[in-house]
């Protein structure tokens, strides 16, 4: 006969299955938790990299910036962002182990793309046994219904990693995002055309070995309410949860997001709910990004969130985990999503900023490691 505890146990392993592959985890009663990576911050010299260091070079806002930046050698008044090496991405590895997360969802582009250079560089290193990851795709990089890229192929290959993040059955976890609408008219032809794709995805995984992909469909809510299961997704997330020219406190984005919770919860599939680390766009405002060609020069700068408190931080992934589980069963998602590790000029960051502030991996490790940072920390930075 089966112990309470027994049973307990046999029923957290199945809605909440540890990671499979080389990475090996004990089973969490709770969701895995993860957090987005987007990677801007690796290619000196690329458009995307001089885009952030410009952002985040004025002086006050400089304590938002990744606590690897540098003083410019010939420009005292800016910041320069290093190429990415092995010992900076064990260092990145070391700290999210530390504040207890259990993968990054790297924003994919191509493998020769400069934003990709930190996903290399990560299934490089020798410390990536600590950690899983996934993708997070924006659908648009898919192409079209009669062009799709060869992006989907190497997405495949990348699944069959060791340490590539599944959740129950073996499943590969998949974020598709940015979907709206438009696009899928303009791209794929519609609804229909868009699941043929994601059909020919799955059978693309099948083909290579791979159990089917648990794809989670991120974007418009109204949209993904009415048609994320007609789409052909497992689950619907986000990949920020904000208003464009909301402003105001910590808890008030905290309550935004929290109600996009319950929004797409409306389309009686699993929810990945999204955990705001912030949302403060200042830097890109007063130095336009070149990708957000809509944005004027200090259009919109009164519109920003405070950034949070340990204790704020660490209560709103308390209540995204509770939020999961007091799911109906059959729409417990098996993962939790933060934004993000590294949207630093955006807003939302997890990760250490100048010269070495751990804050926010302190608040994190009281939820997920049931613990308080230890008095002597080890070398995070």
């Amino acid at each position: 006969m089966l112990t309470r505890r027994a049973v307990v146990a046999s029923l957290a392993a199945n809605l909440f299955p540890p990671i499979f592959g080389r990475t090996s985890f004990a089973v969490k009663p709770r969701p895995l938790v993860g957090a987005i990576r987007w990677d801007a911050w690796y290619s000196p010299g690329s458009a995307p990299t001089e885009a952030v260091e410009n952002s985040l070079s004025p002086e006050k806002y400089r304590w938002r910036a990744p606590f690897f930046a540098r003083g410019s050698a010939h420009d005292p008044a800016s910041l320069s962002f290093p190429p990415i090496t092995p010992e900076e991405m064990d260092k990145e590895i070391r700290q999210a182990a530390f504040a207890g997360l259990d993968y990054w969802a790297f924003v994919a582009y191509g493998s020769h793309h400069p934003m990709s250079k930190a996903l290399y560089q990560f299934r490089a290193s020798a410390e990536s046994d600590k950690l899983g990851y996934c993708l997070f795709t924006e659908l648009d990089r898919w192409g079209s219904r009669n062009k799709p890229t060869t992006l989907l192929q190497e997405h495949i290959g990348l699944m069959a990693d060791r340490n590539y993040l599944r959740v129950s059955g073996d499943r590969p976890l998949y974020f598709l995002g940015f979907i709206a609408p438009a696009s899928i008219e303009r791209n794929w032809k519609g609804v229909a055309g868009l699941r043929e794709q994601i059909e020919k995805f799955r059978s693309m995984a099948a083909v290579s070995g791979l159990a089917d992909p648990y794809i989670v469909l991120a974007g418009d809510r109204n949209f993904l309410m009415r048609e994320a299961r007609n789409i052909g997704g497992d689950a619907t997330g986000s990949y920020a949860l904000t208003v464009g020219n909301g402003r105001g406190s910590f808890s008030d984005l905290t309550r935004i997001a929290e109600r996009g919770w319950n929004e797409l919860g409306n389309g009686h599939l699993p929810v990945v709910p999204t955990v705001m680390t912030g949302w403060d766009r200042r830097p890109r405002i007063e130095n336009p990004v070149p990708w957000e060609k809509k944005q004027r020069p200090g259009e919109g700068i009164e519109n920003f969130f405070a950034a949070p408190t340990k204790k704020e931080l660490a209560d709103h992934l308390a209540r995204a985990l509770d939020w999961v589980g007091a799911r109906p069963q059959g729409e417990q998602a098996p993962v939790v999503l933060i934004y993000a590790w590294n949207e630093n000029d955006e807003g939302g960051w997890l990760m250490p900023t100048l010269p070495c502030q751990t804050d926010r991996l302190d608040a994190l490790r009281q939820v997920l490691k049931k613990t308080a940072a230890p008095v002597r920390k080890p070398e995070l930075c």
